[in-house]
This record gives structure tokens, sequence and C-alpha cells, in this order.
């Protein structure tokens, strides 16, 4: 699917911006010069003030498991953090442990900024990720699926199946699995066949009996198929939703490669099954794109989704008891180490909880939750749409997601600009969303109104490269214009400017998020946004966007913090600031909510603050390198963590400001590849009201009655209950309930 950089008018490739035109650019091509940072005066900072940034991953993903050891969840709750667990440490071996080998075996690692080196975090990598692994597999066995049998849903091995349960599976196997599955021999003829990344396999040894000789087989689990199976009496699966329950209300699920391996001898008639275990191979497919080099980096990047499916094995994960010959085949022909093989008890692969967290049992989750329309777009909750841009002439309109719906907010200014024949123009980024998203179709119709449409789209989003390529080329059909954002920067920055011609005159209507333009998801993060039609936001918007899809001369913004310019060096200014303030004994305090802090710079800045006594309070739902709570470093500076129903996915960032509060919200955390490689926004909260409300969220984050995890010198400390042994107050319950009392309040 390659193609030229001119072969569509309505496409442009990726760009950087050549210095004899633009001058130096506020969002400048690689190599462009940095901004400066503040100057200061501070004593050297000591060594080993930063803790390792893969360690204090698996830190935050040990937070997740938490969550699922928590007996006051409801119980399919618990299982689906078991699922987010087993996930989020996939993507991390696939991402962050490849990358640290690739470096290593290139020679190109360096030591961290924890001082460890390269070696010294794979092997505390590879003991911690094995020991957390183990911990989430008992958890599971040991807890979650006993409790889950309780409420009469059996996650059960073949041989505790029913008879009549027995012979359901027998058909279900005859009719939807048997035609799918290719048994896969190794012999000298047949060499090792290739394993995908996270596909569950069988490894089969069979005997000849007219020989004796055994030889290894490979069977791939279907991925399509359903991770857990239950059936009817025809032998047809059911979906989740529809899964009946018996007479005992009993639900009975036996997992689909137990099925597989009950029935080998279908699938090598004549031979012996000797033995059979389950394996899973994790490999590489972080995606590296050359881009200086591509002609296309829509063609380039194709290109390089085709070798991550080739990327090199970076984790084995066995059955336990598995004989030490298969193992060591394994081993040999996947090119792993000992280090890199994890032993757990069946079923591998937990992240097919998810299925069993679909199951239509209410009253085993969350009460079920709806957001309502946000504070000043909606006086009174109807069924009739707010006209967008009437309130927001208004006022400017402070959103915070998943608590105000993103669908009468966000999805509602973008279709009605769409519909709308005095819209002129619709300039969005779109980082990930979906194909059959009302975001998309709302710039199709835009575009084929005749409405000028730019769709800034970054293809490089970890994961979503393909989905993503495919409704660019959606897009591109449909006459929009698309960009694929700078060489060597992705754009994060969540834009979307409306030019409208009101009747007293062209108005530029704007929103500026934290969160990706994506219906689905906005349901379960937690963002904010602001829509507004301030005009100095507008022109700040209108400048950026021409920097991205064209060419722009140096540009100064009036209420927008931008990377890789002035995002690192507007944060660190305002936190020497509050330095002089408080010397000054004027009020000064820093609050940050972000979903990593990583970048040394701003740390270091933030210890300079803690050292001359002002009050730093973090919160952070991800990474930290920042140590809290360290003598003579940290003292005055809170670390807090908060996870729940609702990803924390916000970023705001608020000073004292001599009295006089200030508050940021944007795309951008706190990390290299975000102030460094990133295009990033963040925005000026300028009405009083919603600084306060940003500030009080904030507090409340970091309250002793809100429930968190705190970071002290020596790590992270689960604190739920009060000092009376009483639960401390869910941050996520308490807003959940003040957005039903604002609704109930207007009726």
């Amino acid at each position: 699917m390659s193609r030229g950089a001119g072969a569509a008018g309505n496409v442009a490739p990726a760009r950087s911006i050549p210095a004899e035109v633009s001058g130096r650019p506020e969002v400048p091509a690689p190599g462009a010069e940095p901004a400066e940072e503040p100057a200061t005066s501070e004593d050297e900072l000591p060594d080993g003030r930063f803790a390792d940034r893969e360690l204090s991953w698996l830190a935050f993903n040990e937070r997740v498991l938490e969550q699922a050891e928590d007996q006051d969840l409801p119980i399919l709750e618990r299982a689906w953090f078991l699922a987010i667990f087993a996930s989020n440490l996939d993507e991390f071996y696939m991402v962050r442990v490849a990358g640290l080998k690739r470096r290593i075996a290139t020679g190109m690692a360096v030591t961290a900024a924890s001082g460890l080196t390269p070696r010294q975090v794979l092997e505390a990598l590879s003991q911690r990720a094995k020991e957390l692994a183990e911990r989430h597999a008992r958890v599971f066995a040991e807890d979650v699926q006993p409790k889950l049998a309780d409420q009469q849903i059996h996650l059960l091995h073949w041989d505790e199946l029913a008879g009549n349960e027995q012979e359901r599976l027998h058909k279900f196997f005859r009719k939807q699995i048997f035609p799918v599955l290719t048994p896969l021999a190794v012999d000298p003829a047949h060499p090792f066949p290739y394993i995908s990344g996270l596909s569950l396999n069988l490894a089969v040894l069979v005997r000849n009996p007219s020989t004796g000789k055994e030889h290894f087989a490979r069977v791939k689990v279907p991925p399509l198929l359903p991770r857990f199976i239950a059936v009817d009496r025809e032998g047809v699966p059911y979906r989740p939703e529809d899964v009946p329950t018996d007479a005992g209300g009993r639900t009975a699920f036996v997992p689909l490669e137990e099925v597989i391996g009950h029935h080998l001898d279908a699938l090598f008639p004549g031979m012996e099954i000797v033995e059979h275990y389950t394996f899973r191979v994790t490999r590489n497919e972080d995606v590296e794109v050359e881009e200086d080099d591509a002609e296309n980096i829509l063609a380039a990047l194709e290109k390089e989704l085709m070798r991550r499916r080739f990327g090199p094995a970076v984790r084995l994960e066995v059955a336990q008891g598995i004989s030490p010959h298969v193992l060591d085949l394994l081993i040999r022909e996947l090119g792993v180490s000992e280090h890199d093989v994890f032993h757990l008890p069946a079923p591998l692969d937990l992240t097919g909880l998810n299925l069993i967290h679909e199951l239509d049992k209410p009253d085993l989750k969350y009460p079920k939750f709806v957001g309502v329309t946000a504070q000043g777009l909606a006086e009174v909750e109807s069924a009739s749409p707010t006209d967008i841009f009437s309130a927001i002439r208004e006022r400017d309109v402070l959103l915070h997601h998943p608590y105000d719906s993103f669908s009468t907010s966000v999805q509602q200014f973008i279709s009605q600009a769409a519909a709308d024949p005095r819209v002129l123009a619709i300039k969005q980024t779109l980082y990930r969303t979906s194909g059959d998203s009302p975001i998309v179709d709302a710039l199709i119709d835009a575009a084929e109104a005749g409405k000028q449409v730019l769709a800034i789209v970054e293809i490089k989003a970890r994961f979503d490269e393909e989905a993503n390529i495919t409704w660019a080329r959606k897009l591109e059909q449909s006459g929009v214009h698309v960009v694929y954002g700078m060489v060597g920067l992705k754009t994060h920055a969540k834009l979307c400017l409306v030019v409208r011609q009101d009747p007293d005159g062209l108005r530029r209507y704007c929103h500026v998020g934290t969160g990706n333009y994506h219906p689905k998801t906005a349901r379960g993060y937690e963002d904010m946004g602001l829509l507004t039609c301030d005009r100095d936001v507008g022109q700040d918007l209108t400048r950026l966007f021409n920097q991205l899809s064209g060419y722009a001369p140096r540009t100064r913004f009036h209420r927008l913090l931008v990377a890789p310019r002035t995002a690192r060096s507007g944060l660190i200014e305002r936190i020497e600031r509050e330095i002089e303030h408080h010397r000054a004994g004027k009020p000064a305090w820093v609050k940050f909510k972000v979903n990593s802090i990583v970048d040394e710079r701003t740390i270091d800045a933030l210890y300079r603050a803690s050292r001359a006594g002002v009050p730093v309070d973090i919160v952070v739902r991800g990474i930290c390198a920042l140590k809290a709570g360290v003598p003579g470093l940290s003292e005055n500076i809170r670390v807090r963590s908060i996870l729940g129903r609702f990803l924390e996915h916000a970023r705001i960032f608020a000073f004292a400001n001599g009295g006089e509060p200030e508050a940021w919200i944007g795309s951008a955390d706190l990390m290299h590849r975000n102030l460094d490689r990133r295009v990033e926004a963040m925005i000026r909260i300028d009405d009083r009201g919603q600084v306060d409300e940003l500030v009080e969220l904030l507090d409340r984050s970091m309250a002793d009655t809100t429930a968190s995890w705190h970071l002290g010198p020596d790590g992270w400390r689960r604190v739920a209950h009060g000092p009376d042994g009483r639960r401390l107050e869910d941050l996520q319950e308490v807003l959940m309930s003040k957005a039903r009392r604002r609704v109930a309040a207007s009726r």
C-alpha cells in the first residue's frame, strides 16, 4: 500500500520545519534549539534521588493487583482487575522489557537515572515480575475463583464437568473448534513453527505406536474463539450477556485449551498422546519507524507493522509441571533464556477474565453510572440537545469526564459543528479513536458538506496503528485533509477548533482536553476538558494547527504551554516562582495530578521547592521516579496514587501564585517522551471558580480521608481504612454522587 507524498491532494505526509522558513518554531523539528531552563542557585542535589522508572511501573501494576485483592470490591470487578494486571504486564514486556533487551544487545543501553545499570534493571525486573505473576495466579486460584464459585460462576477443569456438560463440549469441539485447528509437527521435514506473540499454544508430545518414536507438535488455541467456554445443549457457545443459569443457578465455564487438550486424539489419529502442556510467548512488539528516511510515513508504518509480528521472543510462560525436555526444546527454539521463563499454574493468560466480567450479573459489579450533562451546557437535564455554541458564548465550560458526559459535551460539540451551516471549518487532532466513532463520522459529514476539515492523525499511537491507518484512509477518501503530524514528534495534544460565522462576526470555538476523542473509553477514563470561544485561545489553536499542518514562523501563545518547546520550561519556571513567593512570605504551594512523573529536570525543580519549604502535592496514577518524604530532599513532598473503577487520566498543574492560584490542564505527562518527543498542549484556566474547583479536586485527592496509596521513603503503602477501621472515602464514588445530586437538584 505504498504511496508517494503527493499521491493524493488531501493527504499530507509527516513534515519537519526548515529553519530558514520558520525561524525557531514553538514546536520544533528534532534538533531545534531547546528552550532554556530557569537558572537556579540551589546546592547540588544528591545522587540516588531518582527511583527506577521500570521498577516504579511494576509497583503501579502491583497496585492494580491490590485492587483485585480488595475484599470490599464486587467479585466480577476483582476478576476484571486480574485481567487488567495481566494485560498490563503483557504490554510492559512487549515494549519496555523488549526495548531494554534490544538496547543491551546492541550496546546502546546506558545506566538509568536511578543509577542502576541496564543488566541490574533487567535482573530486578525479571525477579519482581515473576513474584507478581505468581501472586496474581494465587489470587485467582485461591481467592477470586472460589468466590466466583460461591456466586455459581464455576471456572472448571474438564474432569470437573458433569457428563452432560462434557457432551455439550464434544459437540462444540466437532462443530466449532476442530475445523479451524492446524497441528504443526516438528521433525526434519517440518521446522519449528513460528509462534505468534501472546498466542496460547499446546505443546504436544505424541508417540508412533509402530516405531515407538516420539514427536513434538504445536497446536495453536484459536484466538477468535471465546477464552472460556459455556455451551448450550446443542453445543453452541453462549455470549457472556446471554449465559443462562441452570435449575441450580450454576454457570460452568471451561478454558478453551482444556477442551482442545481433551480431543487431541482427533488431531493425531493413530498416534498416542504422551503429554501436553500450555505455553505462551511474548514478543518485542514495539514499533520503530525511521521517519527521516521515509518517503511516506504511512507506508513506512505499514511495513514496520509487518516486522512487528516477527519480533524476538522476550518472555515464555509455561504451565507448571511441564517436562524438562519439552521446556528445553521451547527455550532453544524460541531463543529465550531461563530468566525469561515464567512457570505458572494453569490456566495461563488470565486476560480472558474480561469475558467473565461481561456476564450480565449487575449485582456482582459496580453499580451502573451514566455521566450527566455538564454544568453550563444544560441548566436542566432534557432529551433535547443543548445549543453548544450559545452555551460556550455564555461562559467557558470546564468538563470532568466521565462524571460529565462526553456524548452530551465534546461529541455534541463536534456533531453540531458538522451539521451547522454557519460552521466554515473544523480542525482536530486524533490520537486514539474508533473506526465506528461518531467523531470520525461527524468529520466525514462536515467534509462532504463542503466545510474545510483538517485531521491531524497520529497513526503511531502504540497498538492502535493498524486501526488508525484504516480510519485515516476513510477520512482521506471523504475529502478530509489528513496530516500525519511532524517528523520525529507524535501529536498527542487533544485539540479541536471550530470556525463559525456568527451574526456578529467570525468566532472560533475551541476544545482543549486531557483525553482522546474516543467515545467508548471516555466512559471509563477520568479526564478534563475546556470548551471556550475566548479570542486568545482561538488564536493559539489557529497558530498551533498551522504549525502542525504547514509551515509557520516563530509563534507566541497566550494561554497555552506547548511541548516540546515550552511545556517543561513553563512548569519549571512556575515551580521556581513558588520558591520566590515562599521566600517573600507569600502563599506558595505546588499541586500536580499526572499519570506518570519521570522527567528529571522537573523532579529536581520539585526537590528544590521542597528544600526551600514549599509544600508539594503530587497525585500520580502510574510511574513515579520522584522519592517522597526523604529527609533533606523531599520532606515537603507528598505523593498519593488513586486507582478505581475509572482510569485516572487527567493532568492538572496548579500553583499558589502568591495568593492568586493558577491552574492548567493538558495532555502531557511529566515524561521525556511527552516533553521532548511529542506535541502536547496545556491550557491555563482563567475562570477563578474553575481554578478553585480544580484545586479542590487536588486537595480532596490528597486528603487523609480519601482512600489512596501513599508513597514514602520505603515505597508504596495502601491506606484504605482510617484509624477507627472504617473504609475511607472513594474519591470516584464521591464525584459520582455529586454528579447525581446536581441532576436531581435541576429537576
